[in-house]
């Protein structure tokens, strides 16, 4: 059964970091394209990051572009966002999605994924 499972989240200081992972089971990571999304309250789901398949393509909302890093390790089979810089707005719940498909690109339109992870929140406050 292919799953998704995020973790790392928590409640952080303006200014400071955190790593969210991505772990998948039931299927190697490497095939596929991951997206990260958030979504606070009473907002749609936005798109934050994704990495693609091949070559690890890179793409990042204009929001965190400069703050947040996506990277993969297929080894591990887990993707990683390195988020710095933390802003009270990054407050959300932090979703990875996944889609295989073999390409050099990828995007950070939701329809775009079809497996989803179940979340893992982040607060930024002081």
């Amino acid at each position: 059964q292919l799953q998704l499972v995020e973790s790392g989240g928590g409640l952080v200081q303006p200014g400071g970091s955190l790593r969210l992972s991505c772990a998948a089971s039931g299927f190697t990571l490497n095939s596929y394209t991951i997206g990260w999304f958030r979504q606070a309250p009473g907002k749609e789901r936005e798109g934050v990051s994704c990495i693609s398949s091949i070559r690890a393509i890179t793409n990042y909302a204009d929001s965190v572009k400069g703050r947040f890093t996506i990277s993969r390790d297929n080894a591990k089979n887990t993707v990683y966002l390195q988020m710095n810089s933390l802003k009270p707005e990054d407050t959300a719940v932090y979703y990875c999605a996944a889609i295989s498909t073999f390409q050099a690109m990828c995007s950070i339109n939701r329809t775009w994924y079809a497996y989803w992870g179940q979340g893992t929140q982040v607060a930024v406050s002081s």
